[in-house]
């Protein structure tokens, strides 16, 4: 049983054909025929048969429909009621359309002419006429005719071109001239007219067809033929031996190397690369199809390449050509493109005298070869594009693999290839190949030595495949004793190593390393002097030493050539593997002072921008005297507070590396000082662990010069941090320390700063008359050294604690007076503090609509300035003040906000304020929420 739609719709049961009644009993069955074995839902039938406006009786009168035409099928269970709809349930191939789609595979794939032209023969044999024809005035139709109607016309081509092949042309020209007439856009039916022409000795009428199709594309389309239909005809003119019936080349050349035994991952580059696939239509492309795969060294670009190659080489039956350009090798060999177009030549057979000598015409006939042929060329290792081209197929059908450690950015800029960048493995997927090639009890016996290893080598496969041949070689050798290897940084090289060239992983990336310019070979040696994990183009320019417009030409150059990512826009990265070959590089390639002047340009980088960064944030005088910076240090410029924000909310992880890294080489005043510009961003972040511990580096550090600035201001921050943290003894330790020493030094703004945290961590625990001692101090030393900036953020400490003691009149004066002094440094974060006491103040005078502004406010410039436990305090506050308005659904908002935020800064269930969160949200969904403090 067949439904039969090329042609007139109807079916056939033994053989013998059965016609189907009605117009819209046949579109039913076509439509369920176009797609068998796929469920078809009642209203989407409804509309293709009877269109927009199908009768209230649809429903019902096509349950009739599929009651007939199972009766004309002879089989029930042929059109079966599957919700939402019907599917055609018919075994084996259920329409003609699926038998003439077969052979049309088997034509165009035929390994041989004879073969093809007996597919393809058999294939345009099903036609019956125009396909759907008695369906076609229902609009769903008319797309489908069309295709069926492209379906025929592409497997008439193919057929003439295997009767070409068996040199056939004279027979063909009346059928290539009429087809032609009826398709007379049709770029490839001109080209076989003109071939065909030629090949019969009228080499005038070819000439005539291509200006024929000259003229008819201009006056219609305003364009010239392509640049193949441009490229025969020359070829007609110039008599080019290629153009003559070529002997059948049988068997076809098959050159892909063998497939690693077991390949695991890359499913997503898998499918873009099955993306590249021809249609399943035979017509055949427009143009060539490219692919350009490019990746670091040693992340398994070959493998993937041939890989997928093997996988789908059914898909090109004329032939696989596969040529290893050598352009990143340990031979440094590069393969000239002449000698890679003479080996495809060889393999296809073509006698040596007919090989021209210039590369030029060697590639024209290489092309012409190719011609009419699915051919798929693998081109792996190239070193660029220019080495790549001339060995580009120019027919339609073919497609071209690249894989490079270049990106090959201009092949898609001028062939129109497609880029595919292999990245590094995810943990699973590296875990997912240690175990494939090893054995599976190994590995599951030893997790944690496992989850090591993928962590060590990076994701990069090539690293992975060297640790799993040594684990192999040695079976009784526990994975832990590879990993603590593994963990060794200065030697981490020296274990990825399998003894030749190919499996030194050294040496694998000394090939790309070596393709350098000399300015971006130094530049990549620098940037393992670079704490990670990522840097910005104008850090590194302060690294090299260089401006900024050289310094970016230098990173294009190492990012086309994998050996840096610009994971972000604007900054740009390495894998740990290629940062630990780069730091070799650094020590053994450069002078202890080169690298140490390099180091210290790049602190100079960070701490200055990080300083004016700071001073943004907080406009209060800072008292720490920083050097000049070093000569091409070039410091970032900031502007305002939000590029402040910005710039540290970027850059702190580098910064906390880099105050490691100042300890580590021995710039002391470096680590300290950067600590002391991090801790009021980490502070409104509340970053309290990595302040901590940047603000006991800087201690460390500071002693070790006998600095007491530096030990006082990271006693400070480190009594901050143990505040913030709860622990208050440990806290007040480090403060008495800290005032011990700026007492010393004479340094006020230091005891000022000092009282102010005393003062904040005090009136957090309710002791308001310490806290009111601590915020007087700290006014008395600011005003001693004139700071406006700092005399307001102790007098909003000192309104805070009056109105804790009931004083609210006077802690309203004090407010006021610290509001006006804010105001004139544009300090948004002393603002926020200023408006959130405000706010306290004016709910506990009942005066409950102006404390919801005050605190709208603070909460507004919390956010503005980045402190976001403040933030989160102030809608916390913000909320109570709602209610007390009568207004619950803003005030559940603010607290919804603020548990957000909390969520956010990762805050244990413990905390006060995320418990108060929970408390005021958990009253709200009982309803009972009080209106006093709790």
């Amino acid at each position: 049983m067949q439904v039969r739609l090329l042609g007139t719709v109807d079916v056939v049961v033994g053989g013998v054909p059965r016609p189907v009644s009605g117009l819209r009993r046949k579109a039913a069955l076509a439509a369920l025929a176009l797609q068998p074995g796929e469920v078809m839902s009642t209203d989407r039938l409804i509309h293709i048969v009877w269109g927009d406006a199908p009768p209230a009786t649809a429903g019902n009168t096509l349950q009739s429909h599929m009651s007939y035409l199972r009766r004309v099928l002879g089989d029930r269970a042929a059109i079966v009621a599957r919700p939402p709809g019907y599917v055609l349930n018919i075994a084996g191939e259920a329409t003609d359309v699926h038998v003439a789609e077969r052979l049309i595979r088997l034509g165009t794939q035929a390994t041989s002419p004879r073969q093809g032209e007996e597919h393809l023969n058999a294939a345009v044999g099903l036609w019956r006429g125009r396909s759907l024809v008695d369906v076609t005035e229902l609009a769903w139709f008319h797309d489908q005719a069309h295709r069926l109607d492209h379906l025929l016309l592409g497997a008439k081509q193919g057929l003439i071109e295997v009767r070409m092949a068996l040199g056939q042309h004279n027979q063909l020209i009346p059928e290539l001239e009429s087809l032609r007439h009826h398709h007379p856009l049709h770029e490839q039916i001109h080209g076989l007219l003109m071939l065909a022409l030629y090949r019969a000795g009228r080499q005038a009428d070819a000439v005539a067809a291509y200006q024929a199709l000259r003229r008819t594309l201009d006056e219609e389309l305003g364009i010239e033929p392509s640049q193949a239909l441009h490229e025969l005809h020359v070829a007609v003119l110039r008599h080019d031996p290629s153009l003559d019936v070529q002997p059948a080349m049988d068997p076809a050349p098959a050159q892909l190397p063998p497939a690693i035994t077991v390949f695991t991952g890359r499913s997503s580059e898998l499918a873009q690369l099955d993306d590249l696939l021809p249609d399943t239509n035979p017509a055949r492309p427009a143009a060539v199809v490219i692919s350009a795969v490019s990746g670091t060294a040693g992340v398994g670009k070959t493998a993937l390449a041939v890989h997928w190659a093997r996988r789908v080489r059914e898909t090109f039956p004329d032939g696989q050509l596969y040529v290893n350009l050598r352009g990143f090798d340990s031979g440094g060999s590069v393969t000239n493109p002449v000698q890679a177009v003479r080996g495809f030549l060889d393999a296809f057979g073509v006698p040596p005298a007919r090989i021209p000598a210039s590369l030029e015409a060697q590639t024209g006939l290489y092309r012409s070869l190719l011609n009419g042929r699915r051919v798929l060329v693998v081109l792996d290792n190239a070193r660029d594009s220019e080495q790549v081209r001339p060995l580009l197929p120019g027919a339609p059908g073919c497609l071209a693999l690249v894989t490079s450690r270049d990106r090959l950015a201009s092949l898609a800029a001028t062939e129109g290839a497609r880029l595919l960048t292999v990245d590094l493995l995810a943990p699973a997927q590296a875990r997912e190949l240690l175990t494939s090639r090893l054995d599976a009890r190994r590995t599951a016996a030893e997790p944690d030595a496992v989850d090591a290893i993928v962590a060590h080598c990076a994701g990069l496969p090539l690293a992975l495949a060297i640790v799993a041949a040594r684990a192999a070689a040695a079976p009784h050798l526990p994975l832990t004793s590879l990993a603590a290897e593994l963990a060794q940084a200065d030697s981490r090289l020296d274990t990825l190593d399998c003894g030749d060239p190919a499996t030194q992983l050294r040496a694998v990336l000394s090939w790309s390393y070596r393709t350098l310019s000399a300015d971006a070979a130094r530049l990549f040696r620098l940037l393992g002097l670079h704490p990670g994990p990522d840097a910005t183009l104008a850090a590194l320019a302060g690294l090299a030493g260089a401006s900024t417009a050289r310094t970016r030409k230098l990173l294009a150059e190492l990012t086309r050539a994998h050996l840096l990512t610009e994971h972000v826009p604007g900054r740009y990265t390495f894998h740990d593997l290629l940062r630990a070959y780069a730091t070799e590089l650094a020590h053994s390639q450069a002078t202890e002072t080169a690298r140490r002047t390099a180091t210290l340009r790049m602190l100079d980088h960070y701490l200055h921008t990080a300083r004016t960064a700071d001073a943004l944030l907080t406009p209060q005088p800072n008292p720490i005297a920083l050097p000049p910076c070093q000569p091409g240090a070039a410091p970032e410029t900031l502007a305002n507070h939000r590029e402040a924000l910005t710039w540290f909310t970027a850059e702190h992880g580098v910064l906390l590396a880099a105050i490691d890294q100042a300890a580590a080489a021995g710039f002391d005043s470096h680590a300290w000082q950067l600590a002391a510009t991090l801790t009021t961003f980490l502070d409104r972040q509340a970053h309290w662990r990595p302040l901590a511990y940047a603000q006991r580096t800087a201690l460390i550090a500071a002693r070790r010069q006998w600095d007491g600035t530096g030990e006082a201001n990271a006693h400070r921050g480190l009594g901050l941090a143990h505040d913030r943290l709860g622990s208050s003894d440990s806290a007040r330790i480090h403060y008495q320390l800290a005032l011990d020493l700026f007492g010393t030094l004479g340094d006020h703004v230091g005891l000022a700063r000092t009282h102010q945290h005393l003062a904040r961590m005090y009136s957090a625990q309710g002791h308001y008359r310490q806290a009111g001692d601590h915020a007087r101090h700290s006014l008395g030393h600011y005003r001693a050294v004139d700071d406006h900036a700092g005399q307001s953020a102790a007098l909003n400490h000192l309104g805070w604690c009056c109105a804790h003691l009931g004083d609210h009149r006077q802690a309203l004066v004090h407010c006021r007076h610290a509001l006006a002094l804010a105001l004139e440094f544009d300090d948004l974060n002393g603002q926020a503090h200023i408006w959130d006491s405000l706010g306290y103040i004016h709910r506990h005078l009942g005066q409950h609509q102006q404390a919801v502004d005050s605190y709208q406010r603070a909460v507004d410039l919390f956010r503005r300035s980045g402190d976001r436990h403040s933030e989160a305090a102030g809608l916390t506050d913000l909320g109570k003040a709602h209610l007390a308005v009568g207004d619950a659904g803003a005030a559940r908002s603010a607290w919804t906000q603020a548990r957000i935020i909390v969520d956010d800064l990762g805050f244990p269930a413990t905390d006060p304020l995320r418990v108060k969160i929970r408390y005021y949200l958990d009253r709200d969904r009982s309803g009972t929420v009080p209106l006093t403090d709790s």
